[in-house]
């Protein structure tokens, strides 16, 4: 195993793996869009934080190259007060898929860290495929979201929203039409998910995850969550029972004009979510223009109706069947 880019001298890899790993830079980028077609259904987040990653003092991105040829990436962030590392971006490239790459660059990725950082105790990811007993024998489930994909024209579910109107929600949910969303600043959200008992029970298994990325709530995670273009939204600051955090569009390399909506969810209540739900809809789709992939992730038994209420009142289409969001851990040695 070759280390380049003044990456710390580790236990080495099998030689027979043919292997060698580099810190990725900015001029890498061309050669990881070509390893990464199609990658995650085509929402793939990397081209527009690619550059965000390679400066952040609490990340390394790793690449695996063959005779010199990026073949696979790997991205971990260490978060929790250095407790958690967390496996983001993986890719590799379709030619060398199968062939344990993947498991090479995370032992080798591991290692990294843990030369790094020696504080750190456990590895931490989200997955949404279909966990199998081989699983669970590696990971520790730490919670799970229902995945509800939608897409739609911005132009078209505006013009849908304001034909319903602002009083639209579930019927029968007793709602007071003034019992509207509360849109956090910065010092809410501090008070609320670092102070509040009722957030705790809010929350899945005490667990914030914003788009794909699970946090502690602790003030050095509110810290890096707190730099990001994220909507906070909760149903009353005083005892919440329904929050939401909506990340802010972003474009996404299915086409032109295609761009990406991600909305997580906490809590069980129906009304109060659709409620959220719609605020961060309508903030967002009155500046948007083009197609939109609008996933949301939610409490699984709250998946069938928020999937009726989007197909029969918003008119939006569905674009897969209920799949989850899986936080996993295992310990790291």
């Amino acid at each position: 195993m070759k280390i380049e880019n003044s990456l710390t001298c580790l236990p080495e890899v099998p030689p027979h793996t043919g292997l060698q790993f580099t810190v990725a830079t900015e001029e890498d980028f061309d050669d990881i869009m070509a390893i990464s077609q199609d990658i995650y259904g085509g929402l793939d987040y990397l081209p527009t934080r690619y550059q965000a990653w390679l400066q952040e003092t609490n990340r390394t991105v790793i690449l695996a190259r063959k005779q010199g040829k990026v073949i696979a990436l790997e991205s971990v962030c260490v978060i929790d007060d250095g407790e958690t590392m967390l496996v983001e971006g993986l890719r590799v490239a379709p030619q060398e898929r199968g062939k344990g790459v993947a498991r090479v660059l995370l032992r080798f990725c591991s290692q990294l860290v843990k030369s790094k950082y020696p504080e750190v105790k456990v590895s931490r990811l989200t997955r949404d495929d279909q966990l199998g007993p081989k699983d669970f024998q590696k990971y520790r489930l730490i919670t799970k979201q229902g995945i509800l994909l939608v897409r739609f024209r911005a132009e078209d579910l505006k013009l849908r929203l304001n034909d319903l109107g602002l009083n639209v929600g579930i019927e029968g949910d007793g709602l007071a039409p003034s019992s509207t969303p509360v849109r956090l600043e910065a010092a809410d959200v501090h008070q609320l998910f670092l102070s509040s008992e009722a957030m705790q029970d809010v929350l899945p298994n005490g667990t914030i995850v914003q788009d794909w990325q699970p946090f502690k709530p602790m003030q050095s995670n509110m810290e890096i969550l707190l730099k990001k273009d994220i909507d906070w939204m909760v149903d009353d600051t005083c005892c919440p029972s329904m929050a939401s955090l909506c990340t802010f569009p972003f474009r996404i390399p299915i086409g032109d004009d295609w761009y990406y909506l991600n909305i997580d969810m906490f809590g069980k209540d129906l009304a109060l979510a659709v409620q959220q739900l719609l605020c961060h809809l309508r903030r967002h789709t009155s500046t948007l223009k083009g197609h939109v992939m609008c996933q949301v992730f939610l409490d699984p038994p709250l998946w069938k109706p928020m999937a009726d209420f989007f197909r029969e009142t918003l008119k939006v289409e569905l674009v897969k069947e209920y799949t989850e969001q899986c936080v996993v851990e295992s310990d790291l040695v």
